[in-house]
């Protein structure tokens, strides 16, 4: 058996899946198909995504196989060390964990945003 992908969307894929990004409808689709397959919305990046295209949050969140990762006080302390919230939960939320101990990739549409980080990403640009 392969080992599970756990993928956190960024902001940027999240916006990218509500207007029709055909490789984040893929991701979705794949989480909600295939077992193995975990889709992880940071609520940070929700609240991001949801002021640059309003709707996106219900959307998203009312997706069956899309975890909305709350920001409990350990995503809280990491994310008041950053200026921005929604990139400092998704990092958060990739770093490896019990349930996650390889971590998780970073889904974007903004790869040079995270050009330096000690992040994995998935380029969903067109």
């Amino acid at each position: 058996m392969t080992e599970p992908l756990h993928i956190v969307l960024d902001d940027t894929a999240m916006v990218a899946a509500g207007k029709g990004n055909v490789l984040a409808s893929r991701l979705i689709h794949r989480a909600h198909a295939e077992a193995g397959w975990f889709l992880y919305a940071p609520a940070c990046a929700l609240v991001s995504a949801d002021r640059v295209r309003p709707g996106t949050a219900e959307h998203l969140a009312a997706l069956p196989d899309i975890t909305v990762l709350d920001l409990d006080l350990p995503a809280a302390l990491a994310v008041a060390r950053d200026t921005s919230w929604a990139s400092a939960h998704a990092r958060y939320a990739a770093e490896p964990t019990a349930e996650r101990p390889s971590g998780a990739v970073i889904a974007t549409t903004a790869p040079e945003t995270w050009k330096g980080q000690p992040v994995r990403i998935i380029d969903l640009s067109p």
